[in-house]
């Protein structure tokens, strides 16, 4: 029992540390965007992990772990009710506790939306987004982790993904994707074939979220172990810090030579595209394979956000680059990098496949019929306005209000 207490602690202080990652994704967000829209970024981060918490505890979870179930879609039990051994080390081998479990589990889930967010910011309706967080974390997420992490058809294949890789940033990165496509650019961000920078109003905010979201995935990654076991929980660490480091030193180098300037966005954002590369296998990692994966994570980060412009998609925060992205390599990495044997490339590419197939068609289903029915674009005066004063009534900073088109 006092083991089972040592683990239960633990798993709730990473449950606490990914809850956390909420405050990094909304600094990161409202920083690189343009100080109109900072209500509207705010208001959706808060909605997604509200209604998140609540859609988890009514559908998803028992979605996402149906026990025994055809492997490809569980059946839809409101609520949750705990098993007679659910405080008991008799449940998760001791890991944790039955309420532990849903409640970490909760955490993962509004992420998808969080990341979908930024890269729809500053000319999305309000509305359509929240019928579009409404089905995608209730319904396609936990249908998404039934497949691996419910023992569905690609757990039983052999597919890995230890804390998310694809399970969370691809799903959110596929749908992010789609909807900048179907939404379209900000104005003024493509002229005569060139790309504008906009830039964000608030870097040292962004700088701070993006610290915060590497200290919450000590929590994203440490309790991924589901347990305290001090071997695993302190390689897992080492990994998950040594691909941040290096996915950030190196996008800032590549950056440097590729552009002759020091960009701190992209030193940020190959920091996240470190933590999300090392994900899907922080825990079979060696720390020299995790500093290679961290390292190809910052030189795709820099090339994906210049070819994301190039063909004429806008994504403020460079969701795309680094959910998506590196999602992708990281699901891939642990295919060519991981210690265990049984983690073939093959299955691993296999499962980025069925995810893609599944989260493209799902958010385009989804976005084209908000897109056809309510609109998914604020009028062209209230994107120059900005979102804050038309869909909120309120100015995140009302006595250093700039003019801002």
């Amino acid at each position: 029992m006092e083991l089972l207490t040592t683990n239960n602690v633990w798993m709730m202080i990473c449950t606490a540390l990914v809850f956390f990652m909420h405050t990094g994704f909304a600094f990161l967000e409202i920083g690189l965007t343009r100080q109109k829209n900072t209500i509207n970024i705010l208001f959706k981060n808060i909605f997604i992990i509200t209604i998140g918490l609540l859609l988890y505890y009514l559908i998803g979870f028992n979605l996402m772990y149906p026990g025994e179930f055809n492997g490809y879609l569980g059946s839809i039990v409101p609520g949750i009710t705990p098993p007679e051994n659910g405080m008991t080390p008799a449940y998760a081998d001791g890991g944790y506790t039955w309420w532990t479990d849903f409640l970490f589990q909760a955490m993962f889930a509004a992420t998808a939306a969080t990341i979908v967010s930024g890269a729809v910011a500053e000319r999305m309706k309000i509305g359509p987004f929240m019928i579009f967080t409404l089905i995608y974390v209730g319904f396609i997420y936990p249908i998404a982790g039934s497949w691996k992490w419910g023992g569905g058809f690609l757990d039983q294949l052999g597919f890995y993904d230890f804390a998310g890789s694809t399970l969370v940033h691809s799903v959110g990165g596929w749908a992010a994707l789609v909807a900048v496509w179907l939404l379209g650019a900000r104005i003024g961000k493509f002229k005569n074939g060139k790309t504008q920078a906009i830039p964000g109003h608030n870097i040292p905010l962004a700088t701070a979220g993006v610290l915060i979201l590497w200290l919450g995935w000590f929590g994203f990654n440490g309790g991924s172990v589901l347990s305290a076991d001090p071997e695993l929980t302190s390689l897992t660490l080492v990994t998950t810090c040594l691909a941040a480091a290096a996915g950030g030193v190196v996008a800032a180098l590549v950056s440097f030579i590729k552009y002759k300037n020091l960009d701190l966005t992209m030193f940020l954002n190959g920091i996240l595209g470190g933590l999300v590369g090392i994900t899907a296998g922080a825990d079979v990692m060696t720390p020299e394979s995790a500093i290679i994966i961290g390292a190809i994570a910052g030189v795709l980060i820099v090339f994906a956000v210049s070819f994301v412009d190039a063909i004429k998609l806008d994504d403020p925060v460079g969701a795309i680059a680094v959910h998506l992205i590196c999602g992708i390599w990281g699901t891939l990495a642990v295919g060519i990098f991981s210690t265990n044997p049984a983690h073939t490339f093959l299955i691993q590419l296999t499962g980025v496949a069925c995810y893609a197939v599944l989260c493209i068609v799902s958010s385009f289903l989804i976005f084209y019929t908000l897109k056809k029915t309510v609109g998914i674009r604020v009028s062209e005066k209230e994107e120059l306005e900005g979102l804050d004063t038309h869909e909120h009534g309120m100015d995140a900073y009302p006595d250093f209000r700039l003019n801002e088109h």
